[in-house]
């Protein structure tokens, strides 16, 4: 993507080709206001790499004279019977049509490049195109195929989209449920499911991944109704080439359904040379459509510590707090292996400090009952407790140890001070413990995982 909001037409693109020691500097392109869309078209994985280039303009920069992009087909040749001569070919089967700029006339403000044919763009305004672009790299299935994406005309807030962190509101029946999503999986193209099991416990043939995980999420939203989706990490693989074309395959059920959607990252989100950080991941995610997703506080570390309310369906009394932490990540360690970093002090204190203000101002709230107030807290990876082996099992199995941290920061003890149930996942999808439980989401990824693939209840608020 070459730019985020700012009002700029696209006036000529190309696709410049270079090796992989020496990729193509933007200078040797001429003149105009070049930018690079930061993607190498064959992923890193080819004998050379190539590059989106993209030229643009201010539009309080535009004359009468300048030509703009107001077309883009993709194809091996200008076979159309309407691909006349005003359209001009680009390399990689790009053809562009330009034209002199009016406000009522279509044009292009943003491009951008997903990545295999699972891909999808569920941002309003956007095209995707469903030829791929021509590499030359027919035949090699370890290369997923560069799919230009199209924006046409300035995006602006959606006027469909009433969700805000304040407008998440209980039913008018008093329900509200919550369907958590973990685990997912993605990486980028279809991916191969290695190690599918049928409800017997037999293995069956290998088969593609993602799109299978796609189909599944989109059976459970359908089923359940949700009034909210959770994502508590792992939405994508660990050493992925294009984290955003596998973000966006999570998502896409949601927006397409019109269900908000909050989200924490796990530990393989970021893991990766190519993987995008948390930071650029949360900005991807709260720029998209009925996202409620938050950074949170700067001081706080991690990225993705934030609360949202649940109201009244009449009133702005809140019924239901949801806190979201980030867990981090896995960690180098002498004491055990995998170790994973613990749940930050400054979010310990962030937390407890958030919570106790929330309840004091909810005390002072006329229609407000503390003592009917519910907190829920969602996570990726499970507290130390839980791999106490003393605990006693509520309902399902203990098929596996229980990953967590070996150092203690006594999150959980802050979330019994508080009232607050927990919700995570990372690999303990069969077990529900004793006392403060974790409501555990099943993975939804195919192929990724060795648990097999039922939906389970993890906390329906009603």
């Amino acid at each position: 993507m070459i730019s985020d909001g700012a009002h700029v037409v696209v006036t000529d693109l190309t696709i410049s080709f270079g090796s992989l020691a020496t990729p193509p500097a933007a200078n040797t392109l001429g003149r105009h206001r070049w930018h690079r869309v930061e993607k190498d078209l064959y992923l890193h994985l080819g004998e050379q790499s190539a590059w989106l280039y993209v030229a643009t303009l201010k539009k309080e920069e535009l004359t009468t004279d300048d030509l703009v992009v107001t077309q883009i087909r993709v194809g091996e040749q200008n076979s159309d019977g309407d691909l006349d001569s005003e359209w001009e070919s680009r390399p990689a089967g790009i053809w562009v049509q330009r034209g002199k700029y009016t406000e009522n006339h279509p044009v292009v403000t943003n491009l951008d490049v997903l990545f295999g044919t699972d891909a999808v763009d569920p941002r309003p305004q956007w095209t995707l195109m469903r030829q791929s672009l021509q590499l030359g790299i027919d035949g090699r299935l370890d290369i997923p195929i560069a799919r230009l994406t199209v924006c046409n005309g300035w995006t602006k807030p959606r006027p469909d989209n009433p969700y805000t962190p304040e407008s998440l509101r209980v039913r008018e029946d008093g329900k509200f449920k919550i369907v958590q999503i973990s685990d997912t999986h993605m990486v980028t193209g279809v991916g191969v499911c290695k190690d599918a099991i049928d409800a017997h416990g037999n293995f069956l043939p290998p088969s593609v991944a993602d799109p299978l995980t796609v189909d599944f999420i989109g059976g459970v939203l359908d089923v359940e109704k949700p009034d909210l989706v959770i994502l508590t990490g792992d939405q994508v693989h660990h050493d992925i080439l294009d984290s955003q074309s596998a973000i966006f395959k999570v998502v896409a059920p949601l927006i397409t359904r019109s269900i908000p959607f909050a989200a924490v990252f796990g530990n393989h989100d970021t893991e990766g040379s190519y993987a995008l950080s948390r930071g650029s991941q949360m900005s991807l995610l709260k720029s998209l459509p009925f996202s409620l997703c938050q950074a949170g506080p700067q001081e706080v570390e991690g990225v993705g510590n934030y609360y949202l309310q649940v109201f009244s369906h009449t009133s702005h009394c809140p019924l239901i707090t949801l806190f979201f932490l980030d867990s981090h990540g896995q960690i180098q360690s002498t004491v055990k292996d995998p170790d994973y970093e613990p749940i930050k002090q400054s979010q310990v204190d962030w937390f407890k400090s958030t919570s106790q203000a929330l309840h004091k101002a909810r005390a002072h709230k006329p229609d407000s009952d503390n003592s009917s107030h519910v907190s829920l807290a969602f996570m990726h990876i499970p507290f130390p407790e839980y791999a106490d082996s003393r605990l006693e099992i509520l309902s399902g199995h203990r098929r596996e140890p229980t990953e967590g941290p070996s150092y203690n920061s006594h999150f959980y003890d802050a979330l019994v001070e508080e009232g607050v149930v927990a919700a995570e996942n990372h690999n303990a999808a069969t077990r529900s413990y004793l006392k403060l439980g974790p409501g555990y989401a099943t993975e939804a990824a195919v192929g990724l995982e060795d648990m097999a693939h039922t939906v389970k209840t993890g906390i329906t608020a009603e």
